[in-house]
């Protein structure tokens, strides 16, 4: 389903083509080659340092690897995210190799999901990025060590028809983008306004 962004300034197309759906194709795999792709995109992110501090555990629809991964969504992202073809945890790096806290590792880590997710999209392929998921429990199921935590889980796979999700999900996925901040609200020349 094609929803861009209504943007008030020119953004590139594959930008403003993303969002974030949730019918996905049960049908529709995604295989070991895409994900090397979407994968491929992460890797070539932005990095402070070049540090590369993200790393992730994907299962592909129908392996173990998925049920595990799926266990660790919250009920809501479960119940859409089950006919997903690939499920993702992402990771980042907490502390660095004197270990001491890495205080760019959660930030990196979401410039290579975004990078992963424009690929997704220039791919033709739904992905769709969440918080909804339990941390502790993935760390666990994952074999996550220490020094690493859990920040987004991410499902991806082919669009699917919105006639698959409940009635509440259904009618957003079809219904219009939701309105962002205008760009006036945080981009701020020089310095950040004084309050009233």
């Amino acid at each position: 389903m094609d929803k861009p962004a209504p943007a008030d300034h020119e953004i590139h197309h594959l930008i403003a083509r993303r969002w974030s759906p949730r019918a996905f194709d049960p049908a529709g795999g995604v295989g070991a080659t895409e994900m090397m792709r979407l994968f491929e995109a992460a890797r070539w992110a932005p990095s402070a340092f070049n540090a590369q501090p993200w790393a992730y555990v994907y299962g592909l629809a129908g392996t173990p690897a998925f049920a595990i991964l799926l266990a660790c969504l919250v009920p809501f992202n479960q119940s859409w995210a089950q006919r997903a073809g690939a499920l993702v945890v992402a990771c980042n790096r907490t502390l660095d190799d004197k270990g001491a806290p890495l205080t760019h590792g959660e930030h990196d880590l979401g410039l290579s999901v975004a990078t992963l997710l424009l690929q997704a999209e220039a791919m033709g392929l739904a992905a769709h990025a969440m918080s909804g998921f339990d941390r502790a429990q993935a760390a666990g199921a994952l074999a996550v060590p220490a020094g690493w935590q859990p920040m987004t889980a991410i499902a991806v796979g082919l669009p699917g028809d919105p006639a698959l999700l409940d009635e509440r999900q259904r009618e957003r996925e079809v219904g219009p983008r939701q309105a962002r901040r205008p760009v006036t609200e945080f981009a701020f020349e020089g310095a950040w306004p004084a309050a009233d």
